[in-house]
C-alpha cells in the first residue's frame, strides 16, 4: 500500500502541501464563475493548471493536488460531455500533474535539498458538485450508499490514472467520510487523506466534532492523514489540539485565507488572517501538525514562506 506521506515525514519531519488551485487560477485571469469551477479550466486552459502546479513545486511544495475537486462524471455530463469524454477530463487532471512534476524534477537544480513531490488526486465533496456552498454546511439529502455511488466512478478513474494517493478534502459531514472510507475498501492498494471543513475549533461544518471524525478514521490503515482544510487560520490551533487527542495519524492543516465565501454571489468577503503564513505554519507544527499547506486564496508565496522555514530548520542532506 503506497503512502507517500511516510517517506517525506521520515526524511524532513514535515510535508509541505501546495496552496489554492482554483483561486490561484482566478488570480491569473481565469473565469471560474461556473458550476464546474476549476474543472472548467481543464476544458479550456489545461496549460494554466500545469503552470500553477509548477509554481507550487518551485515554491517548495512536496505535493501537487490535482484539478479534480469539482471534476465529476455527473457534473461533466451535465455540461454536455459524453461518458467517455468526462472520464478523459478527470484522467487529464492527473496527467497534467504528472507532466508538471516530470518537468520540475528533470532540472538538477530543483532536486537540491528536496524530496521528489507526489501527486494527490482531489476528491471534492458532493457539495462541490451542487455548487451551492454546501461543502461548508453538509446538509445533504443523500444516504451513505448514494454518496458512495456518486464518488465511486471518479475515484476509480483517479486511481487508474496513476495518482500517488487520494485527497478526500473539504468534507463537511461525517456521513460523507463514512461513505468515502467504505469506497476505499474497493481500492485496497490506495491510501487517502481526509480533511474536513470546520465551523469553530471543535465542530466540523455539519456539527459533528472533529474528535468524533478523527476517532472514526484513526484505525483505518488506508487513511494516511487526518485534518482540516478550507477553514479560517484562526481556528487551526484549537482544531490541532483536538485532533491530537483523537488520532495517531499525521495531522494535516491547510486553511484558507480567513475570508468567507459567499456562494450566492460567487465572491469572498471579510479580511484575511494569513498575512504571516510562515510564522503561523511554525506554530501549527509546534502544536502537532505535520502536513501543512494552504487552501482558497493562498498563493505560491504563502507556500514559499513555509518552505523557507522548513528548510532552514531541518535541511535535507543528500
Amino acid at each position: 500500500m503506497n503512502n507517500p506521506l511516510s517517506p517525506i515525514l521520515a526524511e524532513q519531519g514535515i510535508v509541505i502541501l501546495d496552496g489554492a488551485l482554483a483561486t490561484e487560477l482566478e488570480r491569473r485571469g481565469a473565469d471560474l464563475n461556473d458550476p464546474l469551477w476549476s474543472a472548467k479550466i481543464l476544458l479550456e486552459q489545461p496549460e494554466l493548471i500545469k503552470q500553477v502546479h509548477l509554481d507550487y513545486f518551485r515554491a517548495g511544495a512536496d505535493c501537487a493536488t490535482t484539478a479534480s475537486y469539482q471534476a465529476t462524471i455527473a457534473g461533466l455530463t451535465r455540461r454536455g460531455l459524453n461518458y467517455t469524454q468526462a472520464r478523459r477530463v478527470i484522467e487529464q487532471s492527473v496527467q497534467i500533474a504528472h507532466e508538471a512534476r516530470a518537468e520540475f524534477w528533470r532540472d538538477d537544480e530543483n532536486r537540491k535539498r528536496r524530496v521528489r513531490p507526489f501527486i494527490a488526486a482531489s476528491v471534492g465533496p458532493y457539495g462541490a458538485f451542487l455548487h451551492d456552498g454546501s461543502e461548508y454546511r453538509g446538509d445533504y439529502t443523500l444516504s451513505e450508499n448514494e454518496l458512495m455511488d456518486f464518488h465511486r466512478e471518479r475515484m476509480q478513474v483517479l486511481v487508474d490514472a496513476g495518482a500517488d494517493m487520494l485527497a478526500c478534502e473539504t468534507i463537511p459531514c461525517l456521513l460523507e467520510a463514512r461513505a468515502l472510507t467504505k469506497l476505499l475498501d474497493e481500492f485496497p492498494n490506495t491510501t487517502a487523506w481526509f480533511t474536513f471543513t470546520a465551523r469553530d475549533e471543535i465542530h466540523i461544518s455539519h456539527g459533528e466534532t472533529i474528535v468524533e471524525c478523527a476517532e472514526f478514521l484513526n484505525s483505518n490503515p488506508q487513511v494516511a492523514g487526518i485534518g482540516i482544510n478550507c477553514t479560517s487560520p484562526l481556528f487551526i490551533n484549537g482544531l490541532i489540539r483536538n485532533l491530537r487527542a483523537a488520532t495517531s495519524k499525521p495531522i494535516m492543516v491547510y486553511p484558507n485565507s480567513g475570508e468567507i465565501y459567499d456562494a450566492q454571489n460567487n465572491q469572498w468577503l471579510g479580511e484575511t488572517s494569513c498575512d504571516a503564513f510562515g510564522m503561523q505554519a511554525r506554530e501549527w507544527y509546534e502544536n502537532g501538525a505535520r502536513v501543512i499547506g494552504g487552501c482558497c486564496r493562498t498563493t505560491p508565496e504563502h507556500i514559499r514562506e513555509i518552505a523557507i522555514w522548513v528548510h532552514n530548520k531541518n535541511p535535507v542532506t543528500r
